[in-house]
């Protein structure tokens, strides 16, 4: 597993982030997000405002975000939760950023699923391309994370950028896809073989009258593919 990152609280950092607060726009979204749970159950909405702070940061910075600790206070005094119950959370889940990233955060799936199907070939791609695993590339543009799993072993192996999964992956596919997103372009996203979702290769066998409900449902949940 990947080691834990220091967690920046510097002067420098709270003379940056200390005055942290909501948008118009995000502060209505923390007022439906809280109005989901029961009276005095309102600390149950720490995970999706992490979330949504996380978002604000990456586009006040024009990176994937992450979590200052004046902006898990933030929140913290929010909910009326103590900080360290927000830090507990935000260090427990690794979709949370404690330090800086770029724009693009690459996390390739290490785990033996994937390492068997040829993660190490992923991991060569990237190091080719200038990106060292728990760095940050110097134009700010990529941060490499070695990360377990994430739920998609039967398109082995993968990658996760920001809010997107790359899958079935090879050496010369990763090297274009960083190459796409260097250039600011989009890469196909999902399987980079003939498949769909993760249907087996070929095609599916079963259920083949579900193939055509399959459809991205982040714009329902209020996140983006971008």
């Amino acid at each position: 597993m990947a080691d834990a990152p220091h967690i920046p609280d510097e002067a420098e950092t709270r003379a940056r982030w200390g005055a942290f607060e909501w948008t118009a726009e995000n502060a209505e979204q923390a007022k439906k997000v809280i109005a989901r749970y029961p009276a005095g159950r309102q600390q149950s909405a720490v995970m999706p405002l992490l979330d949504l702070a996380q978002r604000q940061v990456g586009a006040e910075t024009q990176t994937q975000g992450w979590l200052p600790v004046p902006v898990m206070e933030y929140i913290g005094r929010q909910l009326d939760m103590p900080y360290m119950r927000v830090y507990e959370v935000a260090t427990f889940y690794t979709m949370y950023n404690l330090a800086p990233v770029g724009r693009y955060h690459v996390q390739v799936c290490g785990t033996t699923p994937c390492m068997l199907r040829g993660s190490d070939d992923v991991f060569s791609a990237c190091k080719n391309k200038g990106l060292v695993k728990g760095s940050t590339t110097p134009d700010g543009l990529f941060t490499l994370t070695e990360v377990e799993c994430l739920g998609a072993c039967a398109n082995a192996p993968m990658v996760q950028i920001n809010d997107d999964n790359f899958e079935d992956l090879t050496y010369d596919s990763m090297s274009a896809i960083l190459d796409d997103l260097a250039a600011g372009k989009q890469p196909k996203i999902g399987p980079q073989i003939d498949r769909q979702t993760s249907c087996p290769e070929g095609g599916p066998t079963s259920l083949k009258e579900m193939v055509g409900e399959n459809h991205d449902y982040r714009g329902e949940w209020g996140t983006t593919a971008a």
